[in-house]
């Protein structure tokens, strides 16, 4: 059971509910943001959990935040899955995208009640567009291997799933965990989604059998590491004799940590005519995106203020 004492805010606060949250570049970004969008006096704190903590822990702090008036609300990172599962009865409104995956990412306040969003597929979807070329799916046949099966991946390919996409959408998309429960959950909620995309589930407990999966991608492929290894746990999901696809990309949905990941991919860059991507636009559109339910604010996704938004953010990484 959880004893975690929380202490009333003082000032309108935002919460970070993450694991590492006090070493995030958010804690130095944030108050420049609050700044510029001229928010006031206001705050972000940082509540660290562990990995798939206890359900209690994760209903006091959900509590505290529902009853405290100057608490706003909150971003999760790592723990959406873990976090909507215990609390789901405390939220008055959950988004639809919240409803269908099983996962929050925004936690905020609006007429008295508790709403919960699951931001991600936004987040996500405006990430990968940043650094894909126009039509890049449809030109080149591209498969994608989303290596961790949690809320991050589950969001992307649910953005990629989208039949607005029309034919520009990746020819495969192949999902790796080192765990059977959160590939199950996956392709249930695939099946609700009913994309007509061919996708592979696979247990893969050891770095080796993600090895395996990747040397099958056709040429072009995205390889995204979405297990939280190198920030939130050290190591790779990968050895270093994994081949990358040849012409692929690699993409680390962190931007922080030991990134082994990115070091592999930097290590064939030029033999395997690789690109290389690391999680900051995907922190920038994460943010932002749930600062402006927090804080009612609009935040555009591009454009001169998002321009101003990313520049300040960058001064302070």
């Amino acid at each position: 059971m959880s004893t975690r004492m929380y202490t009333p805010a003082d000032k309108p606060t935002m919460y970070f509910i993450g694991v590492t949250t006090g070493k995030s570049s958010i804690m130095n970004v944030f108050p420049k943001w609050a700044e510029y969008l001229q928010f006031g006096d206001c705050q972000l704190k940082g509540i660290d959990f562990r990995p798939h903590d206890e359900p209690a822990a994760y209903r006091e702090a959900v509590d505290f935040i529902k009853h405290d008036p100057l608490s706003l609300g909150a971003l999760v990172t790592t723990h959406k899955i873990d976090l909507l599962k215990a609390c789901a009865d405390m939220f008055d409104v959950l988004d639809p995208y919240a409803q269908l995956m099983g996962e929050i990412s925004s936690i905020s306040k609006l007429n008295g009640k508790l709403v919960g969003h699951a931001k991600d597929p936004i987040s996500s979807g405006l990430a990968i567009e940043a650094f894909l070329p126009e039509n890049f799916w449809k030109t080149t046949g591209a498969e994608i291997l989303l290596m961790g099966a949690g809320g991050s991946t589950i969001a992307l390919t649910s953005y990629l799933m989208k039949p607005e996409h029309g034919e520009n959408r990746p020819s495969k998309i192949y999902v790796t965990n080192r765990s059977t429960p959160r590939l199950e959950e996956i392709e249930h909620i695939h099946r609700q989604i009913k994309s007509d995309i061919p996708v592979e589930y696979i247990h893969a407990p050891k770095p080796e059998d993600n090895d395996a999966v990747m040397a099958k991608l056709a040429p072009y492929s995205v390889v995204a590491n979405a297990t939280g290894l190198g920030k939130d746990a050290p190591g790779s999901p990968l050895t270093n004799a994994g081949m990358f696809p040849d012409h692929g990309i690699a993409w680390d949905f962190n931007y922080r940590g030991d990134l082994i990941f990115l070091d592999q991919a930097r290590a064939q860059e030029k033999t395997r005519h690789l690109q290389i991507e690391d999680g900051w636009v995907y922190f920038i559109h994460g943010w932002t995106q749930v600062i402006a339910e927090v804080f009612h604010h609009e935040i555009p996704t591009k454009g001169a203020k998002f321009d101003d938004l990313s520049r300040i953010a960058a001064q302070c990484r």
